[in-house]
């Protein structure tokens, strides 16, 4: 956690003018340093920890501002801002996850970018499908918007690609007549559900009306078979995932990209990420360094094929 701290107290420290940087820079890091080991020594509590990054950003606001003029200063981190968005919005963009359905690779809370060009190049072939300027292959973990409800995104992993034939058996997936073995799957429960854990059955009145339409159009001889430019996806967290069994196919251009990383795992329950409210951001104040798993901090979500 001090490392990670001291990480970011250093670019912060960028802000000031070079020469600054050159004659204190590494006093001030040290000092930053030497102060966190001394709050760790003496476990603080996250009051004082909160109180503690307020001082500093106060002092390192008021410090620059005093070290350059103001307006030098303000047009220098307004191309920063603009530099920023633009990476954030064209090249990745942030997303939180609000629920569990991938648990076991990815935890409701784990803040997430989201690469948007990974998906270039490859090859077509049994094991990938090329989409408009897009690779996938099985077992990619994606982001998409969901086709229910375009304004919300989901995280879900590859089952199937066109032409695939898809059924579930008593839980197993299987492929193209094959069953799959998935290293990532977890289940919560032994209790067999006959739509969700022996799919396709036939529709019951959870299922969406695209979900439907997937029945009538595209179950044959007991399998789902997938169209063109379509994917059939699953949650990790198979007992608890509202997924292409319960709503059908992802489009293609309903895609959104891949996750990179991991920047921001907060422990918070999915009602505060569904709609964010006071109680939620009071909670980010006061326990920010209790309730983040720093052991998860720049983790990649991993992508993994089924044997």
């Amino acid at each position: 956690m001090i490392g990670l701290l001291c990480r970011i107290y250093s670019v912060m420290l960028y802000a000031y003018p070079r020469e600054f940087r050159l004659r204190y820079g590494v006093e001030m890091q040290q000092f930053f340093h030497d102060r966190c080991r001394e709050l760790v020594r003496a476990d603080a509590g996250s009051g004082v920890w909160f109180r503690f990054g307020l001082r500093n950003v106060a002092d390192w606001i008021l410090s620059t501002v005093r070290e350059r003029q103001a307006l030098k200063l303000v047009q220098e981190w307004a191309v920063t801002l603009l530099i920023f968005l633009f990476v954030t919005t064209t090249l990745v963009q942030a997303y939180v996850v609000p629920t569990g359905s991938m648990e076991g690779n990815i935890l409701v809370g784990d803040h997430m970018l989201v690469d948007k060009v990974g998906f270039e190049n490859g090859g077509n072939n049994w094991s990938s499908y090329v989409l408009p300027h897009r690779e996938v292959k099985r077992g990619d973990i994606v982001a998409f918007r969901y086709p229910e409800d375009v304004r919300q995104t989901y995280v879900k992993r590859v089952i199937g690609l066109p032409g695939d034939r898809i059924r579930l058996q008593n839980k197993q997936v299987i492929r193209n007549g094959q069953k799959l073995d998935e290293p990532y799957a977890q289940f919560s429960s032994s209790r067999i559900d006959d739509y969700r854990d022996n799919f396709p059955t036939t529709p019951e009145f959870y299922t969406t009306g695209r979900g439907r339409e997937m029945f009538v159009r595209n179950v044959q001889a007991g399998a789902v078979i997938v169209p063109q430019d379509t994917l059939f996806v699953l949650g990790d967290n198979r007992d608890n995932s509202l997924d292409s069994r319960y709503w059908g196919f992802v489009p293609s251009n309903y895609l959104v990209g891949k996750p990179l990383v991991i920047y921001w795992p907060f422990d918070a329950p999915t009602s505060d990420y569904v709609e964010w409210n006071l109680r939620h951001v009071e909670d980010v104040a006061l326990h920010f360094f209790t309730k983040t798993r720093w052991d998860r901090m720049l983790k990649m979500p991993a992508s993994q094929a089924a044997q």
